[in-house]
């Protein structure tokens, strides 16, 4: 009798067997660039929370300065000035940390808006100052530039004074009065800068061009305070020749050179070009008093031998 031949087996397909080690490959890239973006912006104070944490957990014991059962925290040790008893060590918990990050933000939020009002005060003080010189602007005579939170009004000195003069010309007076009644309102600290040629001067009144250079400065400043600006906040300089904007070597460049130069400078801030005050330095310690000490006895005894020895014997 034949046998029956068995009929192999017929296995399934495996299609989606790839599948698996696809999707662990996935789910390894994922973990990679969590863990990568993760890593890319470190906050210290987790930072140091993190350290203080995994130093507990491999040492078994708490990190210097903390507290039996206290939350990790960061140690933190203010050094003493000279002089001052030794300060304790103080433990500053991440808590704490984070609300000075968070107090940090808003101070560097509070000084970004600070400068942008006040960049923005600046563009409307420019703006008003065009406005009220827009004529002598359109002639060339007067120039208003904006350099960083300075403002500068630059006039030749064609329409404020005559040659070798700090006397200032009636014109002069109707533009600087113009410009003081814009800047009377405003809390602007203004500093005056007086400017010259090379040309030499040598006369009893102005024995060089720094004298002259600062009697025009002067001249301006006196006009400006008499305008209703108060005096504490203008400033004098003279630099003669020695800042000049082009070459003194044609005359348009020296006439160019001879210039007044008002600053109009960020509210609430110092004169740059003032020196700032300094503290009174400390008073040297009181010296000991000398301590009398008695002449030794032979001293005395000389000093008698020698006042007798002075008086003639009778005779």
């Amino acid at each position: 009798m034949a046998r029956k031949r068995k009929r192999p087996i017929e296995e399934e397909p495996k299609h989606a067997a790839w599948a698996i080690p696809y999707g662990d490959l996935v789910t390894l890239l994922l973990a990679f660039f969590v863990v990568l973006y993760a890593v890319s912006s470190v906050n210290e104070g987790k930072y140091h929370s993190l350290s203080k944490t995994l130093f507990t957990e491999f040492n078994g014991q708490q990190p210097p300065g903390s507290a039996p059962g206290s939350a990790p925290g960061v140690l933190v040790v203010a050094r003493p000035y000279p002089g001052q008893a030794t300060a304790k060590p103080v433990l500053t918990d991440s808590h704490q940390i984070f609300a000075d990050t968070a107090t940090v933000t808003r101070k560097e939020a509070d000084e970004i808006a600070r400068a942008r009002a006040e960049a923005a005060a600046l563009d409307k003080v420019a703006d008003d100052v065009s406005a009220a010189m827009s004529d002598l602007i359109k002639s060339n005579l007067v120039v208003v530039r904006r350099k960083g939170m300075i403002i500068e009004v630059e006039i030749r000195t064609d329409i404020l004074f005559p040659s070798g003069s700090a006397t200032l010309s009636p014109t002069a007076v109707g533009v600087i009065t113009k410009l003081s009644q814009t800047l009377a309102p405003l809390p602007n600290p203004v500093r005056v800068e007086g400017h010259t040629d090379s040309d030499p001067i040598a006369t009893a009144a102005f024995p060089s061009n720094w004298e002259l250079s600062s009697a025009r400065a002067a001249s301006v400043v006196h006009l400006i305070a008499n305008s209703g600006i108060d005096p504490s906040r203008l400033s004098v300089i003279g630099r003669a020749q020695y800042s000049p904007t082009q070459s003194n070597a044609t005359a348009a460049g020296r006439n160019a050179n001879r210039r007044v130069l008002i600053a109009i400078l960020p509210p609430g801030n110092p004169d740059p070009g003032a020196t700032p005050d300094q503290p009174d330095p400390p008073s040297p310690p009181a010296a000991p008093a000398p301590v009398a000490t008695p002449a030794p006895a032979i001293t005395a005894v000389l000093t008698t031998q020698t006042a007798a020895a002075a008086i003639p014997a009778p005779r």
